[in-house]
């Protein structure tokens, strides 16, 4: 990849999947299922986001009694407070699952919830399709339209990985078919920023999203603020004087993997921001080859300062309270979700879409503390 501002949304990839590794199956760790129908129903799950070692106790320097790899989905049964995963993190949150204790920033909360698929797509003013979110831990896709055109998917199927969609990511469908062996495909794209590819996946891993769903918060409220407190982490929603949404959050990164200070990747202060360009899902990449990144499907996104930093959901972490970005403000999806649906632009349900310029949206003001 070319070196590119760091959040332009150019071409806005898919999250790499990294190296896979496939366990035995258990009745308590599901790995790689090439069925929806294997998730868990009903339960609590963990999605696994990378290598994760499962502890005796809520301490890293407690006993290993097993190995969790991508994409392996456990139960996860509770959280609980135990010590911190490592020197560089200060979150102490665990889960604990039916086999022992992993650190919450290892696994991505998700749900398997499977879907009725519709039998027609609604009409919708261009033509027929619904926005749907994912429902389950993840899904598995298939090319419509080889060769790839992404650049993180080409290098996905050139290492034979699955390409997939995760719980909570939201796409466009413009179609549907019955395969073989009677099972619904939706046909699902992305409507911003995409390089073209176009997929076929399970239907019942998809659940419809209605103008309903996404209807505004509070439209008739005139003063309305967003407050980012980067030193502690933490975004609030004002109605006036009232708070009505408080949130931890990981704003820009300080240190790189490497832990190198990286200030071109902080979250601007400033008191004046304000809310210009939203998406209910747009396809995102930018960085460097050697620090970059390219992710499918990040929803309920809200620019609100020059090189497209914005507040949006996150899949592929879950260390809120810790700065993790490369300057956007990465929100869990029920938050972001909120603010998008509260904060003024108000985007049209068809587009899923909307820009604007100057500083009439809704005001973002960022801050840290110098003491």
């Amino acid at each position: 990849m070319q070196n590119i501002n760091r959040r332009d949304f150019i071409k806005l990839g898919l999250l790499g999947a990294g190296a896979l590794a496939f366990m035995p199956r258990s009745s308590r760790i599901y790995s790689l299922n090439k069925s929806l129908a294997d998730f868990p129903k009903g339960a609590r799950l963990g999605r696994v986001f990378a290598l994760a070692e499962v502890k005796s106790k809520p301490d890293p320097d407690s006993s290993t009694v097993t190995t969790l790899y991508q994409d392996n989905v456990v139960e996860w049964q509770r959280d609980v407070i135990g010590a911190a995963p490592s020197s560089a993190s200060t979150n102490r949150k665990w889960v604990e699952t039916p086999n022992g204790y992993v650190p919450a920033i290892r696994m991505q909360p998700v749900q398997a919830i499977l879907n009725q698929p519709v039998s027609e797509l609604p009409q919708q003013s261009s033509g027929k399709g619904f926005w749907a979110e994912v429902t389950v831990p993840y899904v598995d896709l298939i090319l419509d339209n080889p060769p790839p055109k992404a650049p993180k998917l080409k290098d996905l199927l050139a290492n034979s990985q699955p390409a997939r969609f995760y719980y909570s990511q939201i796409f466009w469908v413009d179609d549907l078919k019955t395969d073989d062996q009677g099972n619904t495909l939706y046909h699902v794209i992305e409507k911003h920023g995409s390089y073209g590819d176009m997929f076929w996946a399970d239907a019942r891993g998809f659940r419809p999203i209605t103008a309903e769903d996404i209807a505004p918060i509070s439209p008739d409220v005139t003063e309305k603020k967003i407050v980012v407190d980067l030193t502690h982490q933490t975004l609030s929603c004002y109605e006036g004087k009232q708070e009505v949404l408080f949130s931890r959050v990981s704003t820009g990164a300080k240190f790189n993997s490497e832990g190198q200070a990286v200030d071109a990747w902080s979250t601007p202060t400033g008191l004046y921001h304000a809310v210009t360009t939203k998406y209910i899902s747009v396809h995102m990449s930018g960085g460097s080859a050697a620090a970059g990144y390219e992710l499918f499907g990040v929803c309920w996104t809200s620019i609100f300062a020059i090189g497209g930093v914005a507040m949006h959901s996150t899949f592929w972490h879950n260390n809120y309270g810790e700065p993790m970005s490369h300057g956007c403000i990465n929100m869990n999806p029920e938050d972001s979700k909120f603010v998008y649906r509260w904060t003024l632009p108000q985007a049209p349900y068809e587009l899923g879409k909307i820009e604007q310029t100057g500083y009439a949206g809704t005001n973002v003001q960022v801050f840290e503390d110098t003491i």
